[in-house]
């Protein structure tokens, strides 16, 4: 019996426009993007008898334009292109790269990711481009069938955003090829999802939801050694609040046991100063860097952003406890919360520099399109910013009641010029190096100078050192694409959008939440 036509699969992570129009692709990027890898992992050989041919694309390191012509029909296979993982400040541009494949004849194209998920779209749907409102685990497998018959419904995951539990296969990692695309061999694993806490600037709980969901420990252990056998040097666990994973314990010891010895790096909770067992069993594990969304030092700004579990009078205690434990410290800054001054603003990078911790990021508060904040800014009528390529956390989006845009934008650059100062960085450099030498001090030391030095020339040029990669690389722009973007969308700029309300099971999973070994939370 012959087989059946096959279908090509093109996973296609969308890049952004940057403020010149030109699509962003830079010569190295700073991670392969977790989810081509994760949706390549879901995708089975084979669907009901038709194979299955995964083609997987990271827009941002493409700098030539090649991989283009992936977007259009084969001559003896189907084809679904899939634009994954599609932020608001990518959406125009995944329009635009699917208004192209369906100008070329591809009839099965598919649009998911953040942005799907919690913004509305109705006013684009019915035009040939699918929408994915829901975890893929949930929608993938129907997906492919539908793309298999050759017809795909406007929308898929309208009964709810996600699944009470994680059971995905071990990623399969990028190629040694792709790898080397990027600055460092980094890939993101996600051995949890969901968030407990509140913030009004986060998209995670509208993303994810608040019950903390984990995989099976055995899998996450699959996809590590995995990654270690692809060439993978570095792993960024991407689920938030890792220290409110249960599993956590379980997984560090099998990675120990296993002596899976992969420098690794995780996003943590301002809570866990409380956890100095776990810390310390975080390093024997490999954990080279702990991300703390710290956000700001002041009461008032973090209880009207509803971030009430952070206490900025324990900030210097995770800087200690990461310290004793040959681990450096990130700390997260967002800057112009609606009651930041600018001499706040000042106050706040000279608090951070006495904490010293090892590494620093600063971003604009944005309100991201699909979040409680944007929802109350947009009917406030305070977003001045109508081009969603610009929220992307590093631009001036809205009307803050004392900083203007330029002065905000000047603040932002010299919170990093300070902090990465030539001697600042010597001196961490220094202390780093001093402690205890095992398997992940080269990647502690390549994180403190890696960011410092990205830093300090990011800002010289008025970038943000965080975006995308390096070197930067001009081939396509806006204005190639618009013609298309008429001829199937009827526009030329995507109007802001309202939120998508969650269902009446999502809202239940959400209330059913617990906080995992928070404790006092204000």
């Amino acid at each position: 019996m012959s087989r059946q036509v096959p279908l090509r699969i093109v996973l296609l992570k969308p890049s952004k426009y940057a403020t010149d129009g030109y699509v962003e692709r830079f010569r190295w990027g700073f991670m392969p993007n977790s989810t081509v890898s994760f949706l390549k992992s879901l995708t089975p050989a084979e669907v009901d008898g038709t194979p299955c041919e995964v083609v997987a694309i990271d827009e941002y390191v493409h700098t030539d334009l090649d991989y283009l012509a992936l977007l259009a029909p084969g001559a003896e296979r189907r084809t679904l292109v899939a634009l994954v993982g599609v932020q608001s400040h990518q959406f125009q541009r995944a329009l635009d790269l699917a208004a192209l494949a369906r100008s070329r004849g591809v009839e099965n194209v598919v649009l998911g990711g953040p942005h799907a998920m919690t913004c509305e779209t109705t006013s684009l749907q019915g035009r040939g481009v699918s929408f994915a409102l829901a975890e893929a685990e949930t929608i993938w497998l129907t997906i492919l069938r539908d793309a298999i018959q050759g017809e795909l419904l406007p929308t898929y995951g309208e009964d709810g955003r996600w699944g009470e539990r994680l059971d995905p296969p071990p990623l399969r990692p990028p190629s040694r090829r792709d790898l080397r695309r990027y600055a460092v061999r980094m890939l993101g694993v996600y051995p949890a999802r969901g968030c407990p806490y509140t913030c009004n600037f986060c998209s995670v709980i509208k993303i994810a939801g608040r019950q903390v969901r984990s995989q099976p420990v055995a899998t996450t252990i699959a996809s590590l050694k995995a990654a270690a056998a692809a060439g993978v040097r570095l792993v960024m666990f991407t689920s938030d609040n890792f220290n409110k994973y249960p599993e956590v314990p379980e997984l560090l010891a099998a990675m120990i046991e296993e002596k899976i010895r992969l420098p690794f790096f995780v996003q943590c909770d301002a809570q866990v100063f409380r956890q100095e067992d776990l810390v310390a069993q975080l390093a024997r594990a490999g954990c080279f860097q702990m991300f703390v969304g710290v956000e700001s030092f002041r009461r008032e700004a973090l209880r009207d952003a509803h971030k009430l579990q952070n206490h900025p009078e324990q900030y210097g205690r995770i800087v200690e406890l990461c310290r004793a434990h040959g681990i450096t410290s990130h700390f997260s800054n967002i800057l112009g919360f609606p009651s930041d001054t600018e001499e706040g603003i000042r106050e706040h990078a000279d608090t951070l520099r006495a904490l010293d911790p090892d590494v620093a990021s600063f971003y604009i508060l944005t309100p991201m399109p699909g979040t409680e904040q944007y929802d109350d800014f947009l009917d406030g009528g305070l977003i001045t910013e109508e081009n969603l390529d610009r929220f992307d956390g590093t631009a001036v989006t809205w009307r803050h009641p004392s900083l203007p845009p330029a002065r905000l934008a000047g603040l932002l650059d010299r919170c990093y010029r300070e902090f990465y100062s030539a001697r600042n960085i010597l001196a961490r450099l220094g202390t780093y190096a001093s402690a205890r030498w095992d398997f992940r001090t080269t990647a502690g030391l390549l994180a403190i100078a890696g960011y410092g030095l990205q830093s300090r020339l990011a800002i010289a040029r008025h970038a943000h050192p965080m975006a995308g990669g390096n070197i930067r690389v001009r081939r396509d722009r806006v204005d190639d694409y618009l013609p298309l973007r008429w001829r199937f969308f009827g526009l030329d700029r995507v109007p802001l959008p309202r939120s998508l309300a969650l269902t009446a099971a999502d809202q239940e999973i959400n209330r059913r939440a617990k906080l995992v070994g928070i404790g006092r939370a204000g």
